[in-house]
């Protein structure tokens, strides 16, 4: 008996297949770390066999876990990272090393072409402002760089198109991914205006065919079943972008309380559901993305923060070699009590802290690579605990930030990623954006978003929106009101935020100026 969906999601950090049954109940996981590296310039790249390889492991792993899985597979899912740019030879083979989200190498390319007037039109075209992570950007600095490796490349993939490409041997990627980045997201299609403005109209070649997940599937190739373990035929399906399966996963598919989503994991995504192409509220800033959702006509609006708990990372390292000599890890309940003990001490908004930790800087709701992270209003009174609260803030703060990009802030937030198991942290960001938070308790949001696709392409369910009723709905927690008190404090506060960001723009510029020098 087929009854299990599996979705693969290779993410920056891990590499996961999950085994859900049918209705959506997760019954196995397996999990390998990934590994990039980074190199002077702002490069970051990732070895595409070793990505094939660790996804394939991760599958046969997971048949260790669940009996018969080969046999038992309804449809394999993958989705993965985003941005960035894989590319690939004719004969399948890669041609570089796979450059990341993270690459910051065309920060140079993207100040110049957001410069120019006629980008505004690829912002109407694709609703995504542009940045260096993306592969338009990408593409123009290996035009200038390095043409000879653009020269041997046949097909540019992003992450989880290489993963269904090894899994199926079909060249594609989905409409999220490819119409943010090329194309017109009214019509889902790559777009002749976007690749001139972009300059790249002689790379349009490279660009795999738009499949959609819910009504398309290729099946696993003999090859790919023998690396993976599972049974040659099995229906793959190509999913969206990872953060396309996350809020799907999560709960932003609602169309009656049309609710925002925000993933609070090493970055930060902010999204509003889009019923229609004219609901699309695009910013005069032209930053933001807008990805098409696994359903005719519906769209994810974001914003995103390009760190988020990168920032609670660096906060809490700083104590973290005193904490060990206590015996308190990082990994233990106690970091996570000592964490609410701090914020609980700490007086709400003494400090601002600019949460751009990122070593490519920000995204959004601004673009500048040079974005540095900061406290402002540091004064012999504030101790580590104001510190630890001010980071939190200012998470909350960016939130808001992006959320006010889009339009009125929502008055319920889906939370998903790993913060969200943070109480504090829940309560910081409802009090922030005046809004109810209820959190998923999907512990594999993207993965089961991905499955979710392959649930719907297989006719396991008649549309996505039955699917969400079954799969998501249920596992969303109560709402937690947001704290009246502290939301004035912040609404006082958040004009503040934004002052400080816009200010600290020119040192920004003047201290990357003078660290190259």
């Amino acid at each position: 008996m087929r009854d299990i969906l599996i979705g693969i999601d290779a993410g920056t950090s891990v590499i996961k297949s999950i085994a859900f049954d049918i209705a959506g109940r997760q019954i196995a996981a397996a999990a390998l770390p990934n590994h990039y590296e980074t190199l002077p310039g702002g490069g970051a790249e990732q070895d595409l066999a070793r990505t094939w390889v660790d996804a394939a492991t991760t599958l046969r792993q997971l048949a260790d876990k669940v009996p018969n899985l080969a046999s038992r597979t309804v449809a394999i899912a993958v989705t993965g990272q985003g941005d960035g740019t894989w590319l690939i030879d004719e004969k399948g083979e890669p041609v570089a090393k796979g450059w990341l989200w993270l690459d910051a190498r065309a920060a140079g390319v993207v100040e110049e072409i957001r410069a120019r007037p006629e980008d505004r039109l690829r912002f109407e075209k694709t609703g995504s402002g542009l940045a260096a992570c993306q592969q338009g950007s990408q593409f123009v600095f290996m035009k200038r760089t390095m043409p000879e490796m653009l020269g041997k490349a046949a097909t540019a993939f992003h992450c989880k198109d290489w993963l269904y490409f090894r899994l199926t041997g079909e060249r594609a990627t989905d409409p999220s991914e490819g119409t943010f980045t090329f194309g017109d997201f009214h019509t889902r299609e790559y777009s002749d205006d976007v690749l001139d403005v972009l300059g790249v109209a002689d790379l349009r070649h490279l660009l795999p065919p738009i499949v959609d997940g819910t009504r398309h599937s290729a099946a696993l190739s003999q090859a790919a079943a023998d690396a993976t373990g599972m049974l040659a035929g099995t229906p793959v399906v190509l999913g969206y972008v990872d953060v396309v399966c996350t809020a799907l996963g999560a709960g932003l598919l609602d169309r009656q309380r049309k609710p925002g989503c925000s993933i609070i994991g090493s970055t930060g995504m902010h999204m509003r559901l889009a019923e229609t192409p004219d609901d699309v509220q695009l910013n005069e800033a032209a930053t933001g993305y807008t990805m098409a959702m696994p359903a005719p006509g519906v769209f994810a609006q974001m914003q995103s923060n390009m760190a988020a708990t990168l920032n609670i990372d660096w906060v809490l390292g700083l104590a973290s070699g005193i904490l060990a000599s206590q015996g308190i890890s990082r990994s233990n309940g106690e970091m996570i009590a000592l964490v609410d003990a701090w914020i609980a001490a700490a007086q709400p908004a003494s400090l601002l802290y600019q949460p751009y930790v990122s070593e490519a800087g920000e995204r959004g709701p601004f673009v500048d690579a040079n974005a540095r992270a900061g406290f402002v209003g540091i004064s012999s009174r504030h101790g580590y605990a104001d510190l630890v609260r001010a980071v939190f803030e200012g998470l909350a703060f960016a939130a808001r930030d992006c959320y006010a990009a889009m339009g009125p802030l929502p008055r319920e937030v889906r939370l998903t990623g790993g913060a969200a198991r943070s109480p504090a942290l829940r309560k910081i960001l409802g009090a922030a954006l005046g809004a109810d938070i209820r959190t998923s308790a999907r512990e594999e949001a993207g993965a089961a978003g991905a499955a979710m696709i392959a649930a719907v392409c297989v006719g396991l369910y008649p549309s996505m929106d039955e699917c969400v009723g079954e799969w998501v709905t249920p596992l969303l927690g109560e709402a937690e009101p947001s704290d009246r008190n502290l939301a004035a404090i912040y609404d006082k506060m958040a004009p503040s935020y934004m002052l400080a960001h816009q200010a600290l723009r020119p040192v920004w510029r003047a201290m990357a100026g003078s660290q190259a020098n």
